[in-house]
């Protein structure tokens, strides 16, 4: 998994296991260890390998392509859930990580924004408030 994830970054990144080893202070044979597998960085160079690449330390380390529509390492911040499907009513059911991440329970209530040129979004509907009314009163400054 790791080492996975350590040779699809690179790749995206362009850059050679030398490009690596300086960025995070070791030789080139050492990152060749960590690609093939046969060791991992301790945490403070993974931690280094998380920030050059841009993504969580949690991805890094434990990110499956196959339970990800098998796209590669999200950005940091940046979630794939997974596909829903839609209802005869436009329902969808939101999945489960995405409901523990955002804290989403049944009967909170959700706003659905869209763009037409960038897509649908949903949050919570008291954060929405929240940050209508902040935007109120600045402007009422």
């Amino acid at each position: 998994m790791f080492n996975d994830n350590l040779i699809r970054l690179r790749k995206i990144k362009q850059m050679t296991q030398e490009d690596i080893a300086e960025a995070v202070g070791v030789s080139r044979q050492a990152v060749a260890k960590w690609e093939r597998g046969e060791t991992i960085p301790d945490i403070e160079k993974c931690r280094i390998l998380a920030e050059l690449f841009g993504v969580s330390l949690d991805d890094l380390a434990n990110f499956e392509p196959e339970e990800n529509l098998g796209i590669d390492v999200p950005p940091k911040g940046k979630h794939l859930f997974g596909m829903v499907n839609v209802g005869d009513k436009g329902q969808i059911v939101i999945p489960a990580r995405a409901r523990k991440l955002f804290d989403i329970k049944p009967g909170d209530q959700l706003v659905v924004l869209g763009d037409e040129s960038q897509g649908i979004a949903i949050m919570k509907a008291n954060d929405f408030l929240n940050m209508a009314n902040l935007i109120r009163e600045s402007m009422n400054k």
